[in-house]
């Protein structure tokens, strides 16, 4: 399987979001007005569109993607994606890659939310991509600014023609009202909306791959940096699914056997206010998690006893030292953490100050009363 590449041109977001259009999370092209030189499901593989000159089939030139015929009739062309999960998207990447003589001049994008069903021709879509200007073999990357969660895209071509890939990058929303607290959940699962706020260094893979499900495919799915030079160490900063008290974690090394980080640390906090951008320095001094642990190769390593009791925490810094690759990271928590069991440490523990507050009350109004 050979994953896609980091195009150094992408913004923010291709890193930072998962995939709502990936197939091996669940999304699913659903219908095609036409789909004659090239099936819609195409348009979904995530591995990389490829050229293979000379191949034809019934139809005739074999493409890589989605494709429609020559429209003679007015109109345009359009196809019904279902996302992974309901998600708010973030922005898109509209690829012809290998698409020359016949790309569409122009594609638009709609959305709609909705959990228990398909489209119909009563649905209401909302515009989030414009029309916006294609050229042949490229990416055109939009920015979305609606923050609507939704289930289903319209992908409108015009007037027909082909698109290599789409990804649909956002973030994923989760019934947590329904969740059961009594359960571990992996508050760094991308599919439960954790996502990469920054990483220091990408050169082999970017870092949102250590959050993604199941185990790594292979050596390039994970996150790798480039050798390190100077001194120092790569890093991360995560920002989890929900709130949560983290219990347990596991880093997972598949793959990688020459290059794998040598140690591992982790550091968190809970964070309230600020912005994304501001988080990078202030993670620097964030409270230790995680220390460090030696690394061995192509392994899945697991911790518990070895991890502080910070409380809830928000975000995480995975630092790895000094370089190298870890192909998954499951930090697994309580995300409303059933009633106290008086096994952390009582000053991060909610019962315990809360028993403070009430001791302390009690001593001021003794005081108040002259009491000794």
């Amino acid at each position: 399987m050979a994953l896609p590449t980091l195009d150094p041109n992408a913004p923010d977001f291709t890193r930072r979001y998962p995939n709502l259009a990936d197939p091996r999370l669940g999304a699913v092209a659903t219908f095609a007005t036409d789909e004659f030189f090239a099936p819609k499901d195409r348009m979904l593989n995530p591995e990389p569109a490829v050229f293979i000159p000379g191949k034809y089939d019934d139809h005739g030139k074999w493409m890589d993607g989605w494709e429609t015929r020559r429209r003679r009739n007015g109109g345009y062309d359009h196809c019904i994606v279902k996302l992974a999960r309901p998600g708010v998207v973030k922005g898109v990447d509209i690829d012809t890659s290998h698409f020359t003589g016949n790309f569409p001049p122009a594609a638009s994008i709609e959305a709609a939310y909705l959990p228990d069903g398909e489209p119909t021709d009563a649905t209401q879509w909302t515009e989030i991509v414009p029309s916006t200007t294609l050229q042949g073999n490229s990416h055109a990357y939009v920015a979305v600014t609606n923050t609507g969660a939704f289930t289903h895209l319209r992908v409108n071509i015009f007037p027909d023609g082909g698109i290599a890939r789409l990804r649909v990058y956002g973030q994923p929303q989760v019934d947590w009202k329904g969740a059961d607290r009594t359960k571990l959940i992996d508050l760094a699962a991308m599919e439960n909306g954790a996502y990469v706020v920054e990483a220091n260094n990408e050169h082999f893979g970017p870092a949102s791959r250590m959050l993604m499900p199941g185990r790594g495919v292979n050596m390039g799915d994970g996150w790798e940096t480039r050798r390190r030079r100077e001194p120092g160490n790569d890093w991360c900063v995560i920002a989890l699914a929900h709130p949560g008290r983290i219990r347990k974690i596991e880093v997972d090394t598949a793959h990688f056997k020459g290059n794998f980080a040598d140690r591992v640390s982790i550091q968190a906090a809970r964070v309230v206010g600020g912005t994304d951008s501001s988080l990078k320095t202030q993670a620097m001094f964030w409270q230790t998690l995680l220390p460090e642990q030696k690394l061995q190769m192509d392994l899945q390593h697991y911790y518990e006893a070895e991890i502080a009791d910070l409380g809830i925490v928000t975000h995480v810094r995975f630092n790895m030292f000094p370089d190298g690759g870890v192909s998954r990271l499951r930090l697994w928590g309580y995300w409303n953490e059933p009633r106290h069991r008086c096994s952390c440490q009582p000053s991060h523990c909610t019962d315990h100050r809360a028993a403070h507050a009430r001791s302390v009350r009690a001593v001021r109004r003794r005081d108040r009363a002259g009491g000794v």
